[in-house]
């Protein structure tokens, strides 16, 4: 079960960062050790401690919201430790509130770019052979103008003036506690430590624009309908002309008029006259390898399965195909001429089959109809 990380700090699902700021000191006031020596008090403020560290971290929060837990093992909260990314550990927490006021430094101007998904539609044929596609695809590049950095030719970004570089601000009041310094970031800089005073105006200060382009892209043979290819490096470039993120193709596997996909088997219908199921026949069929010759044995029942093998989609990370399923549909026809009428009833004469008979549960070979009913319950 993920922890109620909003009912930790006792704050609405929808609560601000700054309504998240407030519980938490409040909450740290009651139960910090300097305050409340009780264990199970500090055993609390950790929980407090660890429940606003992810609550405060946008993508932590993300994950939550999620349904999620960052902090569970593979949740993406570093393993479990109760301190992640957010903070280095809980005295970097009681630093932002009760500590030195030591700066974090500025944040780098230039981050990686996000990645970028694109939808690929594709025949049957196509992913079970493989393929190459030429796919338009528009994202974000590096402006040429300004070559990432944002500034306006011959200008370059410049020290701001209300944190002088800090890239963030800091507001030092007593308490009972004793001195709280507290932290923001930069309203004027976003965090950075720079200005822009002339930004490009090409891309508007940002380094970046967008930028359409054709990629190729290689399907591998055997993928699957929702499978996505991974383009590493062909996603948008970052801000500040930072890494470029990923580009994910996802595949959709159009609806085929005469296959249907199972993995990596197919199954299809063949539909035969009765005349042609009681004498047998052969049939042409279309499959992805070509025409092939579809034999139907005398006394064919309706429900039997043809299967070719090897004549399915090839395993997409091994060696070998799946299988061709035909399924064979007996037509009875509907409508009798009386010629046809009059045949039909000699031969039920010739082969006393004028009335229909009963089949008693576990005659003949035990796989009658109730049988195999039951057998397919579990034999209840």
């Amino acid at each position: 079960m993920a922890t109620d990380y909003y009912g930790v700090l006792g704050v609405r699902r929808d609560a601000s960062s700054d309504e998240l700021k407030r519980a938490y000191r409040k909450l740290a006031r009651e139960l910090h050790p300097d305050v409340n020596p009780d264990p199970e008090a500090q055993q609390r403020f950790k929980t407090v401690t660890a429940a606003y560290e992810v609550l405060s971290d946008p993508e932590k929060r993300k994950i939550v919201d999620l349904g999620g837990d960052p902090l569970a093992p593979g949740g993406g909260g570093g393993g479990g430790s109760p301190f992640g990314a957010g903070f280095g550990g809980l005295g970097d927490i009681m630093d932002a509130f009760f500590g030195s006021g030591t700066s974090r430094g500025p944040r780098s101007r230039v981050r990686r770019g996000n990645d970028a998904l694109l939808r690929i539609d594709l025949d049957l044929s196509e992913t079970a052979f493989g393929a190459t596609k030429d796919i338009a695809v528009e994202t974000a590049a590096v402006c040429g103008t300004c070559k990432g950095d944002g500034a306006a030719p011959g200008s370059h970004p410049v020290t701001c003036s209300v944190c002088n570089g800090r890239g963030e601000i800091q507001q030092i009041t007593r308490s009972f506690l004793g001195q709280m310094v507290t932290s923001r970031p930069c309203h004027r800089c976003g965090a950075t430590g720079t200005v822009i005073d002339t930004p490009c105006r090409e891309c508007g200060g940002d380094g970046r624009v967008r930028k359409r382009r054709t990629l190729t892209v290689k399907i591998p043979a055997g993928v699957e309908d929702g499978m996505r290819i991974r383009l590493s490096g062909e996603g948008e470039v970052g801000p500040g002309g930072g890494p470029t993120g990923d580009l994910y193709v996802e595949v959709h596997e159009r609806q085929h008029p005469v296959f249907t996909r199972e993995g990596d088997d197919l199954h299809c219908e063949l539909r035969v006259p009765m005349t042609a199921a009681a004498l047998g026949a052969t049939a042409k069929l279309d499959t992805l390898d070509g025409d092939e010759t579809i034999t139907v044995k005398p006394g064919t029942q309706g429900g039997q399965v043809v299967t070719l093998n090897g004549r399915g989609i090839p395993h997409l990370r091994s060696v070998g195909r799946g299988h061709l399923h035909i399924h064979v549909v007996v037509e009875t026809p509907m409508k009798l001429d009386a010629e046809q009428e009059r045949l039909l009833r000699d031969l039920a004469k010739l082969r006393d089959e004028e009335s229909p008979s009963i089949v008693t549960v576990g005659s003949g070979d035990g796989q009658g109809f109730f049988s195999r009913l039951r057998g397919g319950r579990g034999g209840r």
